[in-house]
């Protein structure tokens, strides 16, 4: 824990307050146990006996409830302090977590997934989001709030990779007191509602200007609202493309067309991952000499460009080499995208403008993997990939052309 914390103080923004550390503390707690959650919650609804259409509805069950939750949250924030939202979301993630761990029956399980906090996915569309970014981005001065971004994101990612790995570790212990892998799995869920109490500890710790932030206005967004909705319908777009090469996507095309082993492809997954994590805190050099906006689209464009290229590469080396590539450029635009859309709205809209802009994303990216697995079941060409590759870079184009003279406060300083 002492590491994590010095990590996390090393990531900090000069001009960050003491409330930074704790909102990007939580995020790291957050993500290590949604790391463990995603990955024994397939296997521990196989060991109960439950059948892929059961697993596959409390999969979906989850993503739209934590959809509807982040959206309710967001939406609603303007009525309640920051503070209660938090301890409310809080002792829900708690219940979650002990729910999943003493519960068997189907349907009970499907209520708590719907109602619940559980993320079975390695993205953070989760209630606490609209929150947690909009208390980081008032904690820097707009200079730094880039920066700040970059070190959310590259904290839960790299956490996230950490917790995902150390999944097996609840049931290894189970081993060693002579129980069974079921209750491993359990154990690991009783974790996960135990880091709720965690965040309830930290969050009680932000400062009163935090906790009791509140707009008290009539509506969550005010003038802000259609360049919000723009967004969203914009990144919805970006989104919708990228459920055509998800990394179970990409994996399948990889499988069938170069026949390559799974711990073979892991290691090229893991150098991706690691160089996008990473990649966070370039695009914030980037983001100081040409602008978000910017940042967002010409560190976009080359990704699909190399995208399109690993589809012609002529043999597996070339294919693969172009692919870790790209993962140091296809996700500089995560932490420079949160940053403007915080930037662009007034301080009392952004938990709002954080869920408006989050949630669509996470939905347009369940449809496509259906059409694109039906794609390769009729061919071995990789048409999901480049339709991924045209559906982001129109996004791109229609982002800069929409809103390149839309600039944030430290922009419009400089000009």
């Amino acid at each position: 824990m002492t590491g994590i914390t010095t990590f996390i103080q090393r990531l900090i923004p000069p001009s960050a307050t003491g409330d930074a550390r704790i909102i990007l503390s939580t995020r790291a707690i957050r993500a290590f146990v949604d790391g463990i959650a995603y990955v024994v919650l397939p296997s521990f609804l196989l060991t109960l006996g439950f059948s892929g259409i059961q697993i596959g509805a409390i999969v979906t069950a989850s993503l739209l409830g934590s959809a509807c939750l982040t959206l309710l949250v967001g939406m609603s924030s303007h009525k309640y302090t920051t503070e209660r939202l938090l301890t409310y979301s809080s002792w829900l993630m708690v219940c979650t977590g002990i729910a999943f761990g003493i519960s068997t029956p189907f349907l009970l399980l499907l209520v708590v997934a719907a109602i619940g906090t559980m993320n079975p996915s390695a993205g953070d569309v989760s209630v606490f989001l609209p929150l947690e970014q909009s208390t980081l981005s008032s904690t820097v001065s707009d200079k730094d709030r880039t920066a700040v971004f970059a070190s959310f994101a590259l904290v839960g990612s790299l956490v996230g990779s950490v917790g995902a790995l150390c999944a097996g570790v609840p049931l290894w212990f189970a081993t060693q007191i002579n129980q069974s892998a079921e209750f491993g799995r359990r154990i690991s869920f009783i974790l996960y509602g135990v880091a709720g109490f965690a965040l309830l500890r930290l969050y009680s710790q932000l400062s009163q200007s935090s906790r009791d932030k509140t707009s008290k206005s009539d509506a969550a967004l005010g003038p802000s609202k259609t360049m919000v909705y723009k967004l969203a319908a914009l990144f919805s777009l970006d989104s919708f493309g990228g459920g055509f090469a998800t990394q179970a996507i990409f994996a399948l095309w990889v499988y069938r067309r170069f026949d390559l082993t799974p711990g073979t492809l892991g290691v090229i997954f893991f150098a991706a991952g690691t160089l996008g994590a990473f990649s966070s805190l370039l695009a914030v050099k980037v983001a100081q000499r040409i602008g978000l906006v910017r940042t967002m689209v010409f560190t976009h464009i080359p990704a699909s460009l190399i995208l399109m290229a690993v589809v012609l590469a002529p043999n597996v080396w070339w294919a693969m080499g172009l692919f870790i590539v790209r993962g140091l450029l296809s996700q500089m635009d995560v932490p420079v995208r949160t940053s403007y859309v915080m930037a662009v709205v007034t301080p009392a809209e952004r938990p709002a403008a954080a869920s408006i802009t989050n949630v669509p994303r996470s939905l347009a990216s369940a449809l496509p993997p259906i059409a694109a697995g039906w794609m390769l079941d009729q061919s071995n060409f990789a048409w999901p990939l480049l339709i991924c590759a045209a559906c982001k870079i129109t996004y791109d184009l229609l982002l800069l052309g929409m809103f390149r003279h839309v600039r944030p406060p430290e922009e419009a300083a400089t000009n």
